[in-house]
């Protein structure tokens, strides 16, 4: 494949940055205008996607999963993601916490407790909720829908990309993953529009309801700490304050702004942790997190295939969580994908897949061992029903934890920190992607760019915050699900044909 950034044509990218922007504003007056109609259109889709296509959620994503272990183990493990004398642009730990960051954004914080509670109190594997073996379900739960499967979904955007990028000189979007098996003219054709317009619509729904979502949770916090109403008001000031920091850090580049931010967000993420697991249940923690490893490898294959072809309990927990988390991670996929690949220049294969598969796997599972076992600690041994205010709102979840244990207010205060920059290195990193889809895939995005779409995604979350229209947009974002996962799996194929040609070839 030769240079195709000059095959990107001035008008292509102009009409896929139009149509995008205008179907995302239909939708939003779609949701201003009529909510209760756009409320009702996005359950009604995304449960018929869930009730239909549940079992392709499943299987696509067990299948990313399976593609990426063989990428590590095969002959191409070697292979840089780059030119073979490339080396990587970033040291282990900043490349790690950009990554990691971006791909789990605020998620973390607000289900860091709240999940394991909730699975504990409502159970889907049949035991009697409130007890041991219910909390031990609820770990292993949360442990199965932040471990492999998400960063595998990541990875399968990002290992071609980024070796298309670097090794081929290919412009940095989505659509490029289709030129070896389509060729460059039906790329540059309405195919490729479709498939650039879909990404970009993916990612600016995403972030923009995570903006909003995440900006409930600091009203929580502020909340909860200095007694700060739930307000509007309030609300649309922190969106404004955030806006500024995400465009700003964006503006600033991946090095002075993007992977300072990520590497301040890895250092308040370790404090925190540490700092809960000295207070909190030790010990508990330490015994959590075996077992909690031991459930996840022991029942990973039945629990990647276990559909509810008799209804039942698990039925609805199948729909609300799983299949939404999937269809989630795939919705994120080319936002997350297209910024770790940007980051992973000179990266083996095997060690991007060690460092995008199973490292950040390992820190979900740390940060549920010591958040969820400190939680379900207080239910189980303390007596204190602490899982009653996190099912009444599981965004206070964290903040209702911290309240029982010692250096609690502090801890609250830190972590009102970390959620700001969790989200922070989020949006930045979406704010540069989107950037470089309408920007001809340029891999060093115009400012301008970036400050017009980190106002937009914050306009749009202030239109939508006030309208209730949040979760509806998040919904029908999802709903990009199912085409990305069948362009995912392209992606998969793509890479092992490329692979396979240049070392015919005899250039790898």
């Amino acid at each position: 494949m030769s240079d195709t950034s000059s095959n990107k044509s001035p008008s292509k990218i102009n009409s896929v940055y139009i149509i995008s922007i205008a179907i995302t504003f239909a939708i939003v007056a779609w949701g201003y205008l009529a909510p209760d109609n756009f409320g009702n259109f996005a359950n009604s889709l995304f449960g018929g996607l869930t009730k239909y296509f549940g079992w392709g959620y499943l299987l696509t994503m067990n299948s990313f999963v399976v593609f990426c272990i063989i990428m590590a183990f095969s002959r191409f493990r070697h292979v840089r993601l780059g030119l073979p004398e490339d080396r990587p642009e970033h040291s282990n730990i900043s490349w790690f916490a950009m990554l990691f960051s971006a791909g789990m954004g605020v998620g973390l914080v607000f289900y860091g407790a709240g999940e394991p509670l909730i699975h504990f109190t409502n159970t889907p594997f049949g035991a009697e909720p409130g007890s041991i073996q219910a909390a031990r379900d609820a770990m292993q739960i949360s442990f199965f829908h932040w471990g492999l499967h998400p960063w595998a979904g990541y990875a399968v955007i990002a290992m071609p990309m980024a070796y298309y990028q670097f090794r081929r000189n290919s412009p940095g979007l989505i659509s490029s993953l289709f030129i070896p098996l389509v060729g460059q003219e039906k790329v540059d054709g309405w195919f490729g529009k479709f498939v650039d317009v879909l990404a970009i619509f993916a990612t600016l729904a995403g972030i923009t309801t995570s903006l909003g979502l995440g900006t409930l949770q600091l009203n929580s916090g502020l909340n909860e700490i200095l007694h700060i109403d739930k307000t509007t008001m309030i609300q649309v000031t922190i969106i404004i304050f955030l806006a500024v920091l995400y465009t700003g850090s964006a503006v600033l580049g991946i090095d002075k702004g993007i992977k300072f931010v990520a590497n301040l967000n890895l250092f308040i993420c370790l404090v925190l942790m540490v700092s809960l697991f000295c207070v909190g249940p030790s010990l508990p923690i330490i015994d959590s997190l075996m077992t909690g490893v031991g459930d996840f490898i022991s029942g990973f294959v039945k629990e990647s295939f276990s559909m509810a072809p008799y209804g039942g309990k698990y039925a609805s927990h199948l729909q609300n969580w799983t299949l939404y988390y999937w269809a989630w991670w795939i919705a994120w996929a080319p936002f997350v994908g297209s910024f770790v690949a940007r980051i992973s220049r000179g990266r083996t294969i095997a060690e991007f897949v060690a460092g995008v598969l199973i490292v950040p796997a390992l820190g979900s599972f740390t940060w549920f061992a010591i958040f969820g076992t400190s939680a379900l600690h207080l239910q189980l041994v303390k007596g204190i029903d602490i899982a009653a205010q996190v099912t009444k709102d599981i965004s206070v979840g964290v903040f209702a934890l911290y309240k029982y244990y010692p250096l609690g207010y502090i801890m609250s205060v830190i972590m009102l920190v970390l959620i700001t920059t969790f989200f922070v290195t989020s949006a930045n990193s979406a704010t540069f992607v989107l950037s470089m889809y309408s920007n001809y895939g340029d891999l060093n995005p115009s400012k301008s760019k970036m400050g017009v779409w980190g106002v937009l995604m914050a306009a749009l979350a202030i239109v939508l915050l006030m309208t209730g229209g949040l979760q509806n947009l998040l919904t029908i974002s999802l709903t990009a699900a199912p085409p990305f996962a069948i362009i995912m799996c392209c992606a998969c194929y793509s890479l092992w044909k490329s692979l396979s040609k240049d070392e015919q070839e005899g250039k790898l």
